[in-house]
């Protein structure tokens, strides 16, 4: 796997604990998460930066916010106790779709 898809394979990471740090802040009122928001999009937000050296940044966006709301969805699912209806998972399963044919098939994602 190329580096810069390392790079961006931990800034989705880093993007998903942000998120969840930042549901589980409760509005900015408990300091732990808080600070675990600011890390989380800080590191993503930096290593999403050395990805754009070898990918284009509307591929690289679209692949790291379509993981995101993924990962986020599931997270909320099975954490938050949040409830997916069918046309939410639909909705997933295109956003998966996107970025597995940008991955397999576009010449601009850089692999």
């Amino acid at each position: 796997m190329p580096l810069h898809y390392v790079y961006l394979v931990f800034a989705v990471i880093a993007e998903t604990i942000g998120t969840t740090a930042l549901q589980a802040s409760q509005q900015f009122t408990r300091l732990g998460p808080s600070i675990l928001v600011v890390i989380g999009y800080g590191l993503a937000f930096y290593l999403m930066a050395l990805t754009l050296r070898h990918m284009p940044v509307g591929i690289v966006y679209a692949i790291w916010s379509g993981l995101g709301i993924f990962f986020i969805a599931v997270i909320g699912w099975l954490v938050f106790g949040q409830k997916l209806d069918l046309p939410a998972v639909l909705g997933l399963g295109l956003i998966m779709a996107g970025i597995l044919i940008i991955h397999l098939f576009s010449k601009t994602s850089g692999h």
